[in-house]
């Protein structure tokens, strides 16, 4: 699974790194450092992580599906690619 975080967008929040601490860290009071090829294990830790960014600042390859799609943040399927 690719990851892909915008840090021009990303504010800091670290809802990421609560939600999803093997993969999202946050380096000092707002730095934030991830691992861009996530495992295979953590897809339904990234969906919520990916849903919970209030800047949507991160996104997901390959979470279709995940978790009962939290990674469309409630979204109809068609307009998950749109979160971009």
């Amino acid at each position: 699974m690719r990851l892909v975080v915008d840090l021009n967008k990303c504010q800091g929040y670290a809802q990421c790194a609560f939600l999803a601490p093997d993969v999202f860290a946050m380096h000092g009071e707002e730095s934030l450092i991830y691992d861009p090829r996530a495992r295979e294990e953590q897809r339904e830790r990234l969906a919520r992580a990916v849903a919970a960014c209030p800047v949507q600042a991160i996104t997901a390859d390959g979470l279709e599906g995940a978790a009962g799609a939290e990674a469309s943040a409630g979204m109809g399927a068609g307009d998950a690619s749109d979160a971009r």
